[in-house]
């Protein structure tokens, strides 16, 4: 659903049990060919919010999160590696949930969190999981993939989703919330068109870490989220790449 007071560039919807998507719609206008900026949220007991989206954007994000649940409630604030998109609005989350800690990887914490969050991190190591309740989080550290030392990525257990941050950057400003149809071929144009992978020689074998955790529903950063058999395509990604 579009969300209010935001000129109907922000949308919230649920794309897998108690999973929601959150994306801001930036138009060709602004950004040459269109963007989106998406946040997944968790619903449970201890309330979970993936990416902040950069700060000028809190206040969208802010008003979708409130659509389904009281912000102050947020008890956690991850991220896969240190950029604007991904952590930018992380202090002023922290700043309306009292309860919020900051999650990211060990090397995140390490370098960028204590200096950057108003809050100490909770440093998640590879394979660690955390649970919110319902929903059982999985940490895979993925160095490099695409980029970013720190990086790495949260799986959802139960419902078997992948919040997979940058991988399958689709552009435009217009996308369904959850999509069948093909993201490889989107994504690896963008590739093509803006290469932000690092090319690391363990990308291979770490995408097919993440292809073994079988995920049916891929939570993407830029573009839609997708559904469908999601060891295959992050395969095919990695041959793409390879």
């Amino acid at each position: 659903m579009n969300v209010p007071n935001t000129d109907g560039r922000t949308r919230i919807d649920e794309i897998a049990d108690g999973i929601y998507r959150i994306s801001t719609a930036i138009p060709p206008e602004v950004m040459p060919g269109g963007f989106t900026f998406n946040q997944f949220l968790i619903a449970d007991d201890a309330t979970l919010l993936f990416h902040t989206g950069p700060r000028k954007l809190f206040d969208m994000t802010r008003e979708a999160i409130a659509c389904v649940l009281p912000v102050a409630s947020l008890r956690h604030v991850a991220f896969s590696h240190f950029e604007p998109d991904e952590c930018g609005a992380l202090n002023d989350f922290l700043a309306v949930a009292p309860r919020a800690e900051p999650v990211c990887s060990r090397i995140g914490a390490l370098v960028c969190m204590g200096d950057y969050a108003d809050r100490p991190a909770r440093a998640l190591a590879d394979g660690e999981t955390l649970s919110l309740g319902r929903h059982t989080l999985r940490w895979i550290d993925t160095p490099h993939l695409p980029h970013g030392w720190d990086c790495g990525f949260l799986a959802d257990l139960g419902t078997r989703t992948l919040l997979c941050g940058d991988l399958f950057t689709q552009f435009g400003a217009e996308h369904a919330p959850l999509t069948t149809s093909d993201i490889l071929e989107p994504s690896e144009a963008a590739r093509r068109g803006m290469d932000y992978y690092a090319h690391a020689p363990d990308t291979t074998a770490t995408l097919e870490r993440l292809a073994a955790l079988q995920p049916t529903t891929l939570a993407c950063m830029h573009g839609a989220s997708w559904q469908g058999d999601g060891a295959a395509l992050l395969r095919e990604l990695g041959r793409r790449l390879g």
